[in-house]
């Protein structure tokens, strides 16, 4: 009974001056900031499912002790991206992606409509939540965390886990348990303040020392590319200077860590921007945030690493990048989306390039020198790893 796991503008000189004093001061402040009120049912953090999903999410998610909406909705990313279309090469299919003979026994009619459709979320959401629930009951008497316990029946089957009283020592059940639960921090709303990020400072070192390098569409800084990045480009060069290793397109690096409010922001933070603000997998830009209402971004063919104002309407919602929550990510989207896209012809100031295929372009009266958008588009189906 084991579904298959599927797998500018301002000062140079005086805002570096700047951004190092309030640097300093934020994270002198960081036992501060780690306080806050606990408890609280799970709930989701802001468009970390897509919209159409949320819903089903959140309640499915409270079916059973052991699960909750954001280690749902964990699975669910890891598992297809929320991509409804999803199929993998071991005929796991839909969001969820159910093997045919697991979907046989274990999905349900979500929706009340008088079918059982791997393919409809609304069906295969609460399947999902309904058959760990099963997988909970199982092993419920197994010594442990019964989340812990759940998840390395789903990866390893209930009986290994009765067998070895609690999560079985195979190396690959022990990572997707921890995989899961740490990328689960990312879509649940926080309900204490985040704790600084530790690696934050070296991030924010490596963008400054490359203000004034132009964009590249698809730039990841290589050689070959005259040292030149995109947006998500250079926040994934930051961090990697930092030891962390970032997918490469910005709506995957929105889940690799917790979720700070507005007024919580530290710098080092990622800040996200989106046309729509109810879905995470619509994040078309990135920079890293430096205190003070501005970031260092690489925002527009045409312009060049820059501070940039992050206060607009496109404002998405930031990202304490944690090396448990980057590590947990899954890579296959960020590999298998093509980084070798046709660059997009420069733009007049203020406008924003479009994605490949879409043929809008917007204005942005608040940033007159406008945002790039990202190489790349929603995850697609993750390949089977056991």
């Amino acid at each position: 009974m084991k579904k298959v796991l599927v797998v500018g503008g301002i000062g140079i000189t005086t805002c570096l001056g700047f951004v190092a004093l309030l640097f300093v001061g934020t994270l002198a402040a960081a036992g501060s900031l780690a306080g806050g009120a606990a408890g609280g049912a799970v709930a989701l953090a802001k468009g970390s499912v897509p919209a159409q999903y949320q819903a089903l999410v959140q309640k499915w998610g409270n079916l059973c002790p052991a699960i909750n909406p954001a280690l749902l909705a964990a699975q669910l990313y890891q598992e297809s991206g929320f991509n409804p279309k999803a199929q993998s090469p071991a005929a796991a299919q839909g969001i969820a992606q159910f093997i045919p003979g697991t979907w046989a026994t274990h999905g349900i009619d979500g929706n009340k409509d008088g079918v059982r459709d791997v393919w409809d979320p609304q069906d295969a959401i609460p399947s999902a939540a309904y058959y760990d629930c099963e997988l909970a009951k199982y092993v419920k008497d197994a010594p442990g965390d019964p989340t812990h316990n759940m998840l390395a029946a789903y990866n390893a089957g209930p009986y290994a886990v009765i067998k070895y009283g609690g999560v079985p020592p195979y190396s690959e059940t022990q990572n997707y348990v921890k995989t899961i639960t740490d990328l689960s921090k990312s879509f649940a709303r926080p309900v204490t303040r985040v704790e600084p990020s530790q690696q934050a400072a070296q991030a924010i070192q490596y963008a400054q020392q490359k203000l004034g390098t132009p964009y590249l569409w698809g730039g990841t800084g290589t050689a070959e590319q005259g040292g030149r990045f995109d947006c998500s480009g250079l926040t994934q060069a930051a961090y990697r200077t930092a030891g962390i290793e970032l997918p490469r397109v910005a709506n995957d690096q929105y889940n690799a860590g917790p979720h700070p409010s507005r007024d919580e922001l530290l710098p080092g933070d990622l800040v996200f921007f989106s046309d729509d603000l109810a879905n995470s997998r619509a994040i078309r830009h990135v920079g890293i945030y430096v205190g003070g209402g501005y970031m260092i971004d690489a925002p527009r063919p045409g312009a060049v690493v820059r501070f940039s104002k992050m206060d607009t309407p496109d404002y998405f919602g930031a990202t304490r990048v944690t090396a448990a929550g980057a590590e947990a990510l899954p890579t296959a989207p960020a590999e298998e989306r093509a980084e070798d896209q046709p660059e997009p012809e420069e733009g007049p100031e203020g406008a924003a390039d479009a994605e490949p295929g879409d043929e809008a372009r917007r204005e942005e009266p608040e940033t007159p020198e406008g945002r790039s958008d990202e190489a790349g588009g929603p995850s697609v189906s993750r390949a089977p790893t056991s």
